[in-house]
């Protein structure tokens, strides 16, 4: 069960930490820009945050995130959630930290993001990957700036054998920029998406192990022609995640 409202000025680190797939990078590199407090979490991007796995991750990206698990193996080994690139290495090591891992439930976020054509924001539930097999991704929701009404959702197979993808786009009359809730009702063999309460997407298959819960906004330097003037910071504001 989680509930999870902000209103302390302090992240919840029985539930959270701030950063993003560390074992990739480092926590020093993949640390979050945020506060908490008053009821909301605010994640942004400052043009002085540095690039999330600099020399390794093909196009330069910068990212503020925070995830309710951690865990990889050992420096040099490929035993890690999330890889970008083929028997990819951990570049440093950490140590187990379960905070919050459901395996089924109805699990929301509501949340609204400042995006432009070279950001996006997400909310993710990636399996905890002790093993390869346990990958499968249940995409809440991602939207990019480039097309701010196409709201992905849906199934990422990754490792899993036993999964087929089920991912795509759903185009919705709603502003990102504005608060709305995002929710999946997770079953054993279903998934039903939703947003403010209306079914969107339905999946007719699961992950059945414990997933992650991840929540980030995204920055993407290369695509900084798309932005003519001033680029707005990005920035992800949730008000409550929750999960039962």
């Amino acid at each position: 069960m989680l509930d999870e409202r902000f209103e302390s000025t302090e992240l919840d680190r029985s539930v959270w930490v701030p950063w993003y797939l560390p074992h990739w990078s480092s926590r020093a590199a993949s640390a979050a820009t945020y506060e908490v407090g008053g009821g909301e979490l605010r994640l942004c991007i400052p043009v002085d945050q540095p690039l999330w796995a600099e020399g390794v991750h093909e196009t330069p990206l910068r990212v503020s995130g925070i995830q309710s698990a951690n865990y990889s193996g050992p420096v040099g080994s490929t035993l890690g959630g999330q890889p970008f690139l083929p028997e990819q290495r951990v570049r440093e090591e950490q140590g187990e930290f379960w905070g919050y891992t459901p395996l089924h439930g109805d699990i929301e976020i509501r949340m609204r993001g400042t995006i432009t054509p070279r950001s996006m924001i997400a909310f993710w539930l990636s399996g905890i990957e002790t093993a390869p097999e346990l990958s499968g991704e249940i995409c809440v929701m991602e939207v990019f700036g480039t097309a701010p009404r196409a709201v992905g959702m849906g199934l990422h197979r990754f490792r899993d054998p036993g999964l087929t993808e089920d991912w795509g786009t759903v185009t919705l009359p709603i502003d990102v920029s504005e608060f709305h809730t995002y929710g999946v009702s997770w079953r054993p063999g279903s998934l039903v998406f939703t947003v403010d309460g209306e079914q969107v997407k339905r999946v007719g298959q699961a992950p059945d192990y414990p997933v992650q819960l991840e929540i980030a906004v995204f920055d993407f330097p290369d695509r900084a022609h798309l932005v003519d003037g001033p680029v707005p910071v990005p920035e992800l504001v949730v008000s409550h995640v929750r999960g039962s």
